[in-house]
């Protein structure tokens, strides 16, 4: 029976019901379970609770995967799961603890580098989170995240703007639909004081996410200046 139930919640988290999936993983009884199942139902119920935006739960779990898993992949999603959650609830070092130890172990990515560069920046660690960009483009020379990342932060901190502008121009040739991607290059242009430009290419990111909220203050301030 408990076999069932493991089974029939890890068919529900696959077609995304991440709330029967836990209603289904909650209910399975371990009593008999060996410790590599308990690993198993553990890593999704950490995986559950992260897309249910249940961090505090959700770390719990992840990190009995991290411990006791013998498997190297499954520790590697469950520790970039774990940066992920540490990331949007404000705990930039430890989300850098993690990841550090996943190259430690010799795992290098794109995503680990960008999720390090992202920590990085939100301590203003703008270097740090410059060569951090710079290792991600070494793997993927055109990957989005690590070009839009890195124009904004070198325009944004007055490291080197132009070369910042002609990052995020690259990324939005990419993906110019992005609403992220727009309001960056429109918030380069302003760094390197073309007004016109960063009018324009801020209110495309406006248009397409008026709610958002840094690319609310990014067009306010250059209405201002303007």
């Amino acid at each position: 029976m408990a076999a069932a139930s493991l089974e029939e919640g890890v068919r529900l988290f696959r077609i995304k019901r991440w709330d029967k999936a836990l209603e289904e993983f909650l209910a399975v009884d371990t009593d008999r379970f060996e410790s590599d199942e308990n690993t198993e139902l553990a890593y999704y119920l950490g995986l559950c609770y992260t897309k249910l935006e249940r961090y505090d739960d959700a770390l719990l779990y992840l990190e009995q995967v991290v411990t006791a898993s013998p498997d190297p992949l499954r520790v590697y999603q469950c520790r970039m799961t774990l940066a992920f959650i540490y990331v949007t609830t404000g705990r930039s070092k430890l989300a850098e603890f993690e990841l550090g130890r996943l190259v430690e172990g010799g795992f290098k990515s794109v995503q680990i580098y960008t999720t390090l560069a992202y920590a990085a920046w939100t301590q203003k660690q703008y270097q740090k989170a410059v060569d951090y960009y710079e290792k991600a483009l070494e793997i993927d020379s055109g990957n989005t995240t690590a070009l839009n990342g890195l124009g904004f932060i070198l325009a944004d901190s007055d490291i080197d703007v132009n070369r910042g502008i002609k990052l995020c121009k690259r990324a939005v040739e990419k993906k110019p639909q992005s609403a992220a991607y727009l309001d960056s290059l429109g918030w380069a242009y302003f760094k390197g004081r073309n007004l016109n430009e960063a009018r324009s290419w801020l209110r495309r990111a406006f248009d397409l996410a008026p709610h958002q909220k840094e690319i609310r203050e990014h067009i306010k301030t250059v209405v201002v200046e303007i």
